[in-house]
């Protein structure tokens, strides 16, 4: 059963960090391409940062360039992969569900795609204050 697990949202001031993570279990997820999405209520799910199988390349939304760092622990001794977002300099306009996913076969102008990831986690929320 293939399955994505995020975990380490909550509530934090403005200007303050989180790290999410992800843990992918089910199949190898070491040779797919991994996202963060969110999505704020009454907006659409938008393209947060992505990371490539090896991960050698990184891509971000110009909203959380700079902030935002997003990392990848392949294949841990229990056959798990985990993606993390290292979250800094957080801002009010930063609260939403983040999502993380999947893709078995992404390339560059994909990542910011969600149409392009094949497997979903149930998301976390990030709530920022003012």
């Amino acid at each position: 059963q293939v399955q994505l697990a995020e975990s380490g949202g909550g509530l934090v001031q403005a200007g303050g960090s989180l790290r999410l993570s992800c843990v992918a279990s089910g199949r190898t997820f070491r040779t797919y391409g991994m996202g963060w999405f969110r999505q704020a209520p009454g907006k659409e799910r938008e393209f947060v940062a992505g990371i490539s199988w090896s991960g050698g390349s990184t891509y971000y939304s110009d909203q959380v360039k700079g902030r935002f760092v997003i990392s990848r622990d392949n294949a841990n001794n229990n056959g798990e992969n985990t993606v993390y977002l290292q979250m800094n300099t957080l801002k009010p306009d930063d609260t939403a569900v983040y999502f993380c996913s999947a893709a078995r076969l992404i390339t560059p102008p994909y990542y910011s795609d969600p149409t392009h990831y094949d497997y979903w986690g149930q998301g976390t929320q990030v709530t920022v204050s003012a």
